[in-house]
């Protein structure tokens, strides 16, 4: 006898499929809700990974954007970038005031049914965090220090690794991701360091340092990635692809120790 024939009329409660449907709204309700908010932390934060600007070009960005003040990094020497990004810490408060918001909805569902929502826009305010401070400092850190995660949790006002109560937070792994992100922001990972430079195309900080006279950071980035490689040897990674990135960073180091021998080759040809 066919299952079908086996059920009789009325066993089945259109009700379930009610309250079924009714699950499915609500998630899709609570996902919109975290991706509105998401929308206005992109839009504050947008811009990052640009080629070098002029003021000019800076005039014709719609808004204050953290991402754009911060790429002024890569068109001034280091004795200006401290006056060059004082713009860029409110705009970065305001992420901060955005993410407090993304906190309240967030906290109110299971954070594990929805972290992967937020995750990519919270590794990139986590960024801009922690290359502002690399940048000029903050606070207590001085300019080239390496911001704790807890430092960040402070300056964002956010819980870092929270296991005792489902909550939104900052996780150990978000912070990870972004140390690399960092190191590929300061060694550049998209062409070769030497190809930059000789055909003085400004991409990213390390090589524009050289091509704007600065020697010295790139040697202080020289020091600050293999400390941070150094770091990194000693974990023990288990999330595949946070193990798969910091492989990478080994690469980044060769890249940085290139440019860095570039600036005293070329002086001494000259």
């Amino acid at each position: 006898m066919a299952v079908s024939e086996s059920i009789s009329p009325g066993m089945i409660d259109p009700a379930i499929f009610e309250q079924l449907q009714a699950n499915i709204d609500s998630d899709a309700q609570v996902r919109e809700e975290l991706r509105n908010i998401l929308q206005r932390l992109e839009r504050q934060g947008i811009i990052f990974y640009l080629p070098r600007l002029t003021e000019g070009d800076f005039s014709s960005i719609a808004g204050r954007t953290t991402q754009s003040l911060l790429s002024r990094a890569h068109s001034v020497p280091a004795a200006e970038l401290h006056e060059a990004l004082t713009a860029a810490w409110p705009s970065i408060s305001e992420q901060g005031a955005i993410i407090k918001e993304l906190e309240s909805v967030a906290s109110k569902h299971p954070y594990y049914k929805y972290n992967q929502i937020w995750t990519r826009d919270m590794q990139e305010t986590i960024m801009a965090v922690v290359f502002f401070v690399w940048l000029v400092g903050a606070g207590e850190k001085p300019q080239g220090s390496l911001p704790t995660i807890e430092e960040v949790g402070s300056l964002l006002d956010v819980p870092i690794n929270v296991k005792d109560r489902d909550t939104f937070h900052i996780t150990t792994e978000e912070y990870l991701h972004v140390l690399i992100s960092l190191i590929e922001e300061l060694v550049g990972r998209l062409l070769t360091l030497e190809k930059l430079v000789l055909k003085f195309t400004q991409a990213r900080l390390a090589v524009n340092s050289v091509t704007l006279g600065d020697y010295e950071r790139p040697l202080q980035i020289s020091k600050f990635v293999k400390d941070v490689y150094a770091g990194f040897q000693i974990l023990n990674l288990k999330n595949d692809a946070l193990r798969r990135r910091s492989d990478g960073i080994k690469y980044n180091v060769k890249k940085i120790e290139d440019v860095k021998c570039l600036p005293r080759t070329k002086t001494q040809a000259n």
